[in-house]
């Protein structure tokens, strides 16, 4: 062969999609990437963090699979059985978002597809993107067991789901309370902390006159007048000297009328405002901490949808915007509006949609963190799990041992079913299977509860 035969031959650049599929093909059907369960070499099982079904996958994916690719090609390297087990996410809340849009753009909603159409629209789009995902991973050269691809809407994995919800209510583990939690009024669900997008925003800080019933007034500096409506006591710090001789009084809600008892908690902070907190345990983490050690009164003054719950008052069913607007204006005309000033902080908004997140108490499910945690906490403090680098263990800790109980359930049309079905007496039955009739009057259930969705 001639040198220019040699050159002619020989593509000037590499180019990888003439190759590296032909070679991926070939791994797959050489059985190349599937984990043997009863092989004698040392085991290696590593689950790929699976990708939310809202798209096609993006750079941060491609850097994350190729890092996961290399540990699992190493220790095949090295001489294990490795189990790289693929799988892709249902992400209720995201791809419902995504579906919605969809809809919007084509003039109509959920509502007014039904239940059983919005379904099937929903399983063209997991078929779809699923696919998607897949293929790009293949592209990408991932080393994955093909033969355990799960999907967390898969029927298996779904009863398995449903299998542990029932397990867990059994054990005591899992209960229904209405708590503080972050809604979303766009989704009209419930979110999880790690679904908040924190965002400066620029207001305005109201400080408000409320009297004291008997002679005097004390004045709350807020954000949110709107909010007030809502208010079921007034606390302070009990080290403030300016307000200890208020502390057992009762300040009277403006607008409203209703009394409020003036407390002292340790949580109010001095420097902020004018040192005396306006307590509304329906509307606030904090508040609805204070509410409930003195045993204040929770009034939810909101709606799902974020407009104002408070009948009997001009206010009732108006957005929150204009509402605040509204009373701003009534507290002047009363001259209990003492001033204003412009006031920056962060302010908590759906990651999804964007909608301001509204703290609202709900009936939710719950799981219970406290056995869990403490035995996660108990086995690394043992050493029974081992920390690279070692000084994470801490930042560990102290995360877990701030949990608090899990909101599991979320408010959607898209996701897990909560396996929870009453009967037209009110009976309430926990089963995987939807049960044939009620347990105590035969009666056949009327559905499922009412709260649904994948866990948060």
């Amino acid at each position: 062969m001639t040198e220019n035969e040699t050159q002619n031959d020989m593509p000037k650049a590499f180019d990888p999609q003439a190759i590296e599929a032909g070679w991926y093909a070939r791994w797959e059907a050489d059985g190349l990437f599937i984990a043997d369960p009863v092989s004698d070499r040392p085991k290696f099982a590593m689950c790929f963090p699976p990708p939310n079904i809202t798209g096609e996958l993006h750079m941060g994916h491609a850097l994350q699979t190729a890092v996961y690719d290399l540990i699992a090609r190493y220790k095949r390297m090295t001489g294990h059985e490795v189990l790289f087990l693929p799988g892709y996410d249902h992400a209720a809340i995201a791809t419902q978002n995504v579906i919605e849009k969809q809809l919007a753009r084509e003039g109509t909603a959920k509502e007014e597809l039904g239940r059983e159409k919005f379904d099937e629209r929903v399983e063209a789009w997991y078929e779809q993107v699923g696919a998607t995902i897949i293929n790009q991973l293949r592209l990408l050269g991932a080393s994955m067991d093909w033969t355990r691809l799960r999907f967390t809407m898969d029927s298996r994995y779904y009863r398995s789901v449903m299998t542990a919800f029932v397990a867990f209510y059994e054990r005591g583990w899992i209960y229904r309370a209405p708590r503080i939690v972050n809604w979303c009024p766009h989704d009209r669900s419930a979110i999880s902390d790690l679904e908040i997008e924190w965002q400066e925003q620029h207001d305005t800080l109201y400080f408000i006159r409320y009297p004291v019933e008997g002679d005097g007034d004390v004045t709350i500096a807020t954000v949110r007048p709107e909010t007030m409506l809502a208010d079921t006591g007034v606390a302070v710090n009990p080290d403030d000297p300016r307000y200890r001789s208020l502390v057992g009084k009762t300040a009277i809600l403006p607008l409203v009328g209703r009394k409020l008892p003036i407390v002292a908690d340790d949580a109010v902070e001095k420097d902020f405002g004018t040192g005396a907190l306006k307590v509304t345990p329906g509307h606030d983490p904090m508040d609805y901490e204070i509410g409930q050690r003195h045993g204040l009164e929770i009034v939810n003054g909101m709606h799902e949808d974020g407009s104002m719950n408070v009948p009997g008052l001009p206010y009732d069913g108006l957005p929150a915007l204009e509402a605040r607007r509204r009373v701003v204006e009534d507290l002047k005309a009363q001259g209990l509006l003492v001033r204003e000033e412009p006031y920056t902080h962060e302010v908590g908004h759906c990651d999804r949609c964007h909608a301001i997140i509204e703290p609202l108490i709900s009936e939710q499910w719950w799981l219970r963190m406290e056995e869990m945690r403490d035995n996660a906490v108990a086995a690394s403090e043992a050493g029974k799990v081992r920390w690279h680098p070692e000084r994470y263990e801490r930042t560990y800790l102290d995360w877990m041992r701030g949990l608090r109980d899990w909101n599991i359930g979320r408010q959607l049309w898209l996701g897990h079913r909560v396996p929870v079905y009453r009967c037209d007496n009110g009976h309430q039955i926990v089963s995987v299977e939807r049960p044939d009739e009620c347990t105590e009057t035969s009666t056949a259930p009327r559905g499922r509860s009412s709260t649904s969705g994948s866990a948060g």
